[in-house]
């Protein structure tokens, strides 16, 4: 076990911490909050999810329910009024600086919770820890940098932790993702591919690939495009620790209305 400080003696230790959980909160906003909660395309076991549960408690104070109902109000109305955080109705540069806000905001209106965060995880582990002391998470973590890097590159460690998803989801996913970019189907809203290849977005690159059939667990579409997300999810699911329902092109049938899908989970 490491002593108090010992990760800071080699400057590059943080910076790969930083990549590593960094990559690590990616892969469980997309696999549990994404693919397996808000479109219910794979169902993740139990061995899995809880890990990732805590994780993004630690590294995110994110609260299931509330990601899930703002990311299929998203969907309800992509790019219109109503859009929690469309860089067409609110402008690209608001949304990459204040993506974090616009979100807090759609959570906390009336009926959203309640209408679309339906079927999300009501165990105990959620309604005693990690949906009412969220806020506990994030200072464990803070806790673990400190021991992890000392008092001075602990901080700094954290801090690129708190930011990391704002700016990579709440800003360049939901921002650049549908304002530049390249597109594979001609969808209502203005989604955009952002690159063929992002390891380190977990797949979440691929946006309009995603919006044109939200449900699939499978994001990529062209032979160039690499989706990590779901080599993941074949991995684990060749251990029988994730059960892909639906995978355009692969497995299952597309649901009649996605959308409705979507928020009735």
């Amino acid at each position: 076990m490491p002593g108090f400080g010992d990760w800071a003696a080699t400057w590059w230790v943080p910076l790969l911490f930083i990549v590593v959980a960094g990559h690590a909160t990616n892969v469980c906003v997309t696999l549990f909050l994404h693919r397996a909660q808000t479109h219910r395309g794979v169902r993740i076991h139990p061995l899995v999810s809880i890990p990732m549960r805590i994780w993004l408690w630690l590294s995110t104070a994110i609260v299931t329910k509330e990601w899930v109902a703002c990311h299929r109000k998203h969907h309800a109305f992509a790019d219109r009024e109503g859009d929690p955080h469309s860089p067409v109705v609110e402008g690209l540069r608001n949304i990459m600086l204040k993506g974090a806000f616009y979100y807090r905001k759609a959570v906390r209106q009336p009926g959203v919770l309640e209408k679309y965060g339906k079927g999300t995880p009501d165990d105990l582990l959620e309604r005693h820890l990690l949906a009412p002391l969220n806020w506990l998470g994030i200072l464990c973590m803070l806790a673990i940098d400190l021991y992890l890097f000392g008092f001075f590159v602990g901080p700094l460690v954290w801090l690129v932790q708190m930011l990391w998803i704002p700016f990579w989801a709440a800003g360049v996913i939901n921002g650049v993702g549908h304002a530049l970019g390249y597109r594979n189907f001609d969808v209502k809203d203005e989604s955009r591919n952002i690159t063929p290849i992002a390891v380190w977005l977990g797949g979440e690159e691929l946006h309009n690939n995603h919006h044109a059939d939200p449900k699939s667990a499978r994001f990529a579409e062209k032979w160039f495009e690499f989706d990590i997300g779901w080599f993941y999810l074949r991995l684990l699911s060749f251990v029988k620790l994730v059960k892909i329902e639906y995978a355009r092109g692969v497995t299952g049938e597309a649901p009649a209305t996605v959308s409705a899908a979507a928020i009735e989970g």
